[in-house]
């Protein structure tokens, strides 16, 4: 009996696995990862647009991912661009998710690091798909800061290191950001042999602009968690619209937070000329 339960739960996962295969080199997830791909650009782009309007004195505000899906839904076509939005950041979801299960895409190998970054960004963006939707429908998806979560975390039990170690996680992040941009470790990632001089060396030098860009609001961000962990102070707890407006209080604010801007913005744009070249 339970060599008959043995064979059939193997025989379910070779099934589930080679219908993984089958999905990781279908021309239709290629194509929901590529427009994916732009659909992170757009939001990236809203967020830099937005933060450097607020550096220049012109406007402009400090705001998350979601706050961009809110601007871009005030918008004259606005529902349209949000459906098309949604669309790609759930397939963008997809394909990660699809990544981190079986390790490899239809042109490139994942390491065990790749897969669990992959993990954490088809989650991530998966939430912000959902998020969309939310928008559509009018259900008031809220403005997602992370002040009330990690007010509540650091009430539990263990709350404190919690955080902290979330802190430290971001943190992380952002030193990987770093490396991946100034080692140029992303060109890895494309299919550089396909693009010209001129494409390449504009490519590589978005890539390295908007790599150090996030670098420095993820390092903002764990700082934030690590702060409130360690003064038990759920207001040091800060998202990505804290960590830019944490950058416009600064000395010098006006000018560092343009420049992370414009990298946001840098980011955005390599975002969707990898929509172009990116091994998927």
């Amino acid at each position: 009996m339970k060599a008959d339960v043995g064979l059939g739960a193997g025989s379910l996962g070779n099934k589930a696995k080679g219908q993984g295969e089958q999905l990781a080199h279908a021309k239709t997830m290629g194509w929901l990862a590529r427009a994916g791909l732009v659909a992170r650009g757009v939001v990236y782009l809203i967020i830099g647009v937005l933060a450097f309007e607020l550096a220049i004195g012109e406007g402009g505000k400090a705001t998350n991912q979601t706050g961009a899906l809110k601007t871009i839904s005030d918008q004259s076509f606005g529902e349209l661009m949000l459906i098309l939005l949604a669309i790609g950041l759930a397939g963008y979801s997809l394909w990660r998710l699809l990544r981190a299960a079986i390790g490899h895409g239809a042109e490139q190998q994942d390491s065990g690091s790749d897969r669990i970054a992959a993990l954490a960004s088809g989650i991530a963006y998966g939430i912000l798909a959902i998020t969309a939707v939310k928008i559509l429908t009018e259900s008031g998806a809220g403005s997602g800061t992370p002040k009330q979560p990690t007010g509540g975390v650091l009430d539990w039990t263990g709350g404190t290191v919690i955080v902290g170690i979330a802190g430290a996680i971001m943190i992380g992040v952002g030193i990987y950001q770093a490396y991946k941009g100034l080692a140029k470790k992303f060109l890895e990632d494309a299919n550089t042999g396909e693009m010209s001089e001129g494409v390449k060396k504009a490519y590589t030098a978005l890539g390295v602009f908007g790599h150090v860009a996030r670098a420095v609001i993820f390092a903002l961000i764990g700082y934030g968690l690590v702060k409130a962990a360690v003064d038990y102070n759920p207001k040091e707890a800060i998202g990505l619209d804290g960590a830019l407006r944490e950058l416009a209080d600064a000395s010098y604010g006006p000018v560092l937070l343009g420049l992370v801007a414009l990298g946001l913005a840098g980011f955005a744009l390599y975002s969707i000329v990898d929509a172009r070249y990116r091994k998927v």
